[in-house]
């Protein structure tokens, strides 16, 4: 089985959990700041967990549409490697946006390892294209990530999309970026 289906059917599953878990279990794990009730395996576990159908659904498309051919190239071992880099890079850089700014709120969901696989995507195909739904614009896949990145970070500084760790995802970027850069 592939990295790629293993992570969307464990997110998938972990989801139909989540459905029928109780609220204090939830509470305990997804990720919370340092000083509002952290625990060591919310560096993790948080990525399992997701705000709804939606959410789960537009994380596992986009794993699968770029983690496919990421995976394909780097193999089953070094797609996990990034995939979790991603997560826990995500996830410390939440922290210390949390720990900045004093907004005692839980992180959950897939997005931080999705956006260190779409970084490993641009940098292992810079020249592919990508057609954005909508509007349908064609463009090349670092463009695309590029710009991508630059609203994350622009909406994270603005302090917009109360409830989107924007950070988080550059942080999952980042992750992806440590362990990309260890292969060569």
């Amino acid at each position: 089985m592939s990295t790629v289906t293993f992570l969307i059917l464990a997110n998938s599953a972990a989801y139909l959990l989540e459905l029928g878990m109780a609220p204090e279990l939830m509470a305990s794990l997804v990720l919370w700041p340092l000083r509002e009730g952290f625990m060591p395996w919310q560096l993790v576990s948080y990525a399992f967990l997701h705000a709804g159908p939606a959410h789960l659904a537009v994380n596992m498309f986009g794993l699968w549409m770029f983690g496919r051919d990421v995976e394909a190239l780097l193999g089953r071992a070094a797609m996990f490697r990034l995939y979790f880099a991603s997560v826990l890079g995500a996830a410390l850089t939440q922290l210390l946006v949390a720990a900045a700014s004093d907004v005692p709120s839980a992180t959950l969901g897939a997005s931080g390892g999705v956006f260190g696989v779409l970084l490993a995507y641009a940098v292992s195909f810079p020249r592919r294209i990508i057609v954005l739904l909508f509007p349908p614009i064609p463009m090349p896949a670092w463009l695309f990530v590029s710009l991508y990145a630059g609203l994350e970070l622009t909406l994270g500084v603005m302090g917009s999309d109360a409830g989107v760790a924007h950070f988080a995802h550059l942080g999952g970027m980042a992750g992806a970026f440590v362990v990309l850069r260890r292969q060569r």
